[in-house]
């Protein structure tokens, strides 16, 4: 039973309206109040936020004695210590007065206690301790979680108040030692929502300008369209001084005004002095005091409740439409989320329609993403299908554009290769061998960044098989792991014929040096872009020594057909010797000392000029070992007239100077490397995306669903692969309930 039943007819307290109208706020305040209880089963308002009243104020500024006057009961836990230590949500409810005197018509409710009904609000006070010491302890603790009570009375308006930890600066007990920045956390947690009022208190005794209660409300509502101010302890103010600028906003101005209240002191509740008596004091002070009188209607506490309950109804209604269009979005999210964990099936058949129906969909977004097709598109990067296109063009065909099939090849090189492919002979033109070796050698250089090509777009086909259906495999890791090894060996299967391809693809192009190719710049126009490009300033062989006094131009016409058609002709170690040799036997004549056509066209002499008047000693000693034995030479004349060659060295380069006719070599041997390798690369930036295409990424989309039921589809492996991680069965239960309240919550607030 209650210590004290209010009495309906005290002036002083809260009066409920006449019986013939609504009560203030009935059109909404009950809405939110239901709203309030059903989000309350959740444990928490973080999800939506709802019109609540907050009250702030630092230790012993009067907020527990405002709650108690507003209720006109003693309820809440008092003391000169911290005495609020968690959040309290307080419900005040008006009900009808039963008029039989039973005293039972006002109680109070425990959230966390269903059902069971405090009437001694002792009782009530006693359960508040109990709550508070087991989350915070019994040694002055704090804890941020709610304690929810609903107080039924007929003298009270629809008000719903949150009381919070007072602000605190010095830590006692177990408090720790930043324990005021988390009290201060704790309360902004609450009132920096828009959705929330803030009751700020603060004694009429302190400098209003160092109040905290004000100071913390104007971080969170700088604009002071939320706050209230409550000035209290008025009575005890010094002598001589009152508040009345202060209740009238003058000295720190408040948009929603400020109430005065007049509070029991600490000697009233040990003296056990009523609520009813306490109100009929604060009364006969403001009658007392002229000074208040022409703010009458901001002083005591039935001004405040009805204050509080005329803001709080206008608050309510304007925030209301877009409290509903909250709720109607949080519903739609959390129902898709629900509806990501499923439901529990327990028959094999069930358990093969939901694998039959993960494999289908599972094939099908594959499918989709790489098509471009995927209803999720991103906005930020590329993804999916366009990945693979960026590969094709961007990284290979660009990477093979930029490549230079003559950059790793010096003039030595080339050099060095045409001499190596002549032999012992000397070739009349540019030989094709040096050309084919050479031009291959380039075209084996196209394997490597081809099988890489195909290589990232195995990996970029490994990453879209990741994000395939994300939130609906987190419920059956099992089943998931073992759909990433089917379509990881696919995928390597499907690699092997690829990279099989390729090979094919460029030993064909090696194996065929197709210069009837129609792009094929031919040997001809290579020797005459190559002319150009050097601008012989001589001819690129030797001219013979002229003798006698014969002018070159007058030299025979035999001679200049040899320097025409010699042009290609091959030089012997980088020169082109003056004449041939060509030895005298029986029955022949010496030509003459002024022919120099003995050699036959293309033939290189391999000695030097044919002058007989510089004929030598030796060069008589090597004509005359033709027709006599060795060993009719004496010694003294043997050791005189041999010739001793130098050894071979054991690496043998090209002359590092080269003649005109060299340097055309070299030239058209690169023009040709060049005209045939960008017929080749073209070939390969069209061959290699087809068959990557084909191999890999085609053959993927169209048999990864066959493989899948192949694979897996076996009833053996379904209980296994269905197994549920506890956190998704606990995700699945959490969202049920919060699907389950957001529905209740749009019926009773909005239906």
């Amino acid at each position: 039973m209650a210590e004290e039943p209010a009495s309906p007819s005290l002036s002083s307290q809260p009066q409920p309206p006449p019986s013939s109208a609504p009560p203030l706020g009935s059109s909404v305040i009950p809405i939110v109040n239901k709203l309030q209880d059903i989000f309350a089963q959740l444990g928490s308002q973080s999800m939506i936020e709802l019109p609540q009243v907050a009250v702030v104020g630092s230790q012993s500024s009067g907020k527990s004695s405002v709650l108690e006057a507003l209720v006109g009961r003693d309820f809440l836990p008092r003391g000169n210590e911290i005495c609020t230590r968690r959040p309290l949500v307080l419900q005040l409810l008006q009900t009808k007065r039963k008029g039989d005197g039973s005293g039972e018509d006002e109680w109070g409710e425990f959230l966390h206690l269903p059902g069971r009904r405090f009437y001694d609000f002792s009782d009530i006070r006693s359960e508040i301790q109990a709550e508070t010491a087991k989350e915070a302890g019994g040694n002055k603790g704090v804890s941020d979680k709610q304690i929810r009570l609903k107080i039924f009375s007929p003298n009270v308006l629809d008000i719903t108040l949150v009381d919070l930890p007072g602000i605190t600066k010095v830590p006692v007990g177990d408090q720790p030692s930043d324990i005021e920045a988390r009290i201060r956390t704790m309360i902004m947690s609450y009132i920096k929502k828009p959705s929330c009022l803030i009751l700020a208190v603060t004694a009429a005794n302190s400098d209003l300008a160092n109040s905290d209660a004000l100071q913390i409300a104007g971080n969170a509502d700088p604009d002071g369209y939320r706050t209230i101010g409550i000035i209290t302890k008025l009575d005890i103010m010094d002598r001589g001084t009152d508040a009345r600028n202060l209740l009238l906003g003058k000295v720190i101005p408040l948009r929603l005004g400020y109430v005065g209240v007049v509070n029991r002191c600490q000697e009233d509740i040990i003296l056990n002095r009523s609520i009813k008596d306490a109100l009929a004091a604060e009364e006969k002070f403001f009658r007392s005091r002229p000074v208040y009188n022409s703010v009458a209607d901001r002083c005591g506490v039935p001004q405040l409740a009805k204050k509080l309950n005329q803001i709080l109804v206008q608050h309510i209604k304007s925030i209301l439409p877009g409290l509903k269009s909250r709720i109607s979005s949080a519903l739609v999210s959390v129902a898709k989320e629900h509806a990501s964990y499923g439901e529990i099936t327990e028959s094999k058949a069930g358990q093969g329609t939901l694998i039959l129906n993960i494999l289908s969909k599972y094939s099908e977004a594959f499918s989709s993403m790489v098509e471009g097709r995927n209803e999720e598109m991103s906005t930020s990067e590329l993804a999916g299908g366009a990945r693979i296109h960026y590969i094709f063009q961007s990284i290979f065909v660009k990477s093979l554009e930029e490549v230079d099939p003559c950059e790793d090849l010096t003039d030595g090189d080339i050099q060095t290769i045409i001499q190596n492919a002549t032999g012992p002979r000397t070739p009349l033109f540019v030989p094709e061998v040096p050309f084919e070796v050479l031009i291959r050698k380039q075209i084996a250089r196209l394997l490597d960044p081809s099988l890489q090509c195909a290589r990232f777009i195995y990996n970029e086909l490994i990453k879209i098989s990741h994000h395939c259906l994300v939130n609906e495999l987190q419920r059956f890791p099992v089943l998931r792991k073992r759909m990433d090894e089917v379509i990881g060996n696919f995928l390597r299967d499907g690699l092997e014929p690829s990279e099989t391809m390729i090979g094919h693809i460029i030993e064909m192009e090696m194996d065929y040096i197709n210069t009837s190719h129609p792009n094929f710049i031919g040997g001809s126009k290579a020797v005459e872009i190559a002319q150009q490009q050097i601008k012989p300033s001589k001819v690129s062989f030797a001219m013979p020594r002229q003798k006698d006094g014969i002018e070159p131009e007058k030299a025979p016409a035999s001679e200049k057909s040899m320097k025409t058609r010699g042009f290609l002709a091959r030089q012997v170690n980088g020169i082109v010797p003056d004449q041939g040799v060509h030895p005298v036997g029986e029955g022949e004549q010496a030509p003459p000392a002024g022919n120099k056509n003995v050699s036959s066209w293309g033939i290189s002499s391999i000695f030097g000029g044919g002058d007989h008047s510089r004929m030598s000693a030796k060069e008589n000693s090597l004509s005359k070992s033709y027709n006599e034995p060795a060993q009719s030479i004496e010694p003294w004349e043997q050791s005189s007239s041999l010739i001793h060659l130098r050894e071979p060295p054991t690496v043998l380069r090209p002359s590092e100077i080269h003649s005109e006719h060299e340097s055309i070599e070299i030239v058209v041997t690169k023009l040709l490397l060049r005209s045939y390798y960008d017929i080749v690369r073209k070939n390969i930036e069209d061959s290699i995306p087809k068959a990557i295409m084909h191999f890999l990424v085609n053959h993927t989309k169209r048999e990864l669903h066959n493989v899948f039921i192949r694979k897996l589809y076996r009833e053996n492996l379904f209980e296994e692969m269905l197994q549920e991680p506890d956190e998704i069965a606990m995700k699945r239960k959490h969202t049920r309930e919060q699907l389950r309240v957001l529905q209740q919550a749009f019926r009773v607030g909005f239906s």
